[in-house]
């Protein structure tokens, strides 16, 4: 399976609801940092860990760096394996030295998605959106794998 790939086709895939999202938000933009789920911190340096970044809108005209706040609340979700809303509101005991303050990821088993650009709430609903569906769209090549190959799901 390419995560990957599916990270972008999950990203396509509810591309459409953010585009009507934008009709409530403060600004038609945004970032979206996906972490690769097959990689924990203790393996990987954050950065090796990223699998897929993308960004709506025209970067040229933030005033803040939405893919720097992102990253960081993908970080925070990461390092973790929860959503940073519960740094924000919940354990604000494990904010770090640079930590963004605002929240906006979501994890879902070992998927972490964060998002930047709108709304704490409206960043995380997107993230939400993506961590789902990247997870769904894993659902349905596992299954079709599994059909092809029962003895062995996942290929070298």
């Amino acid at each position: 399976m390419d995560n990957k790939a599916l990270a972008i086709e999950a990203v396509n895939l509810v591309k459409p609801s953010i585009d009507q999202l934008f009709t409530k938000t403060c600004r038609p933009e945004l970032h979206i940092v996906i972490m690769n789920p097959q990689v924990k911190p203790w393996e990987s340096s954050f950065e090796d860990a990223i699998l897929h970044e993308c960004t709506f809108g025209n970067p040229d005209g933030w005033h803040v760096a939405f893919d720097d706040l992102a990253r960081n609340k993908a970080a925070q979700a990461w390092r973790d394996s929860v959503a940073n809303i519960n740094h924000q509101t919940l354990h604000p005991s494990s904010l770090r030295e640079g930590d963004v303050l605002f929240y906006g990821s979501f994890v879902y088993g070992n998927i972490v998605v964060a998002c930047s650009g709108v709304e704490p709430w409206f960043d995380m609903l997107v993230a939400g959106w993506v961590a789902v569906a990247l997870e769904q769209l894993t659902i349905a090549e596992y299954q079709k794998l599994k059909l092809e190959s029962p003895k062995t799901a996942l290929r070298p």
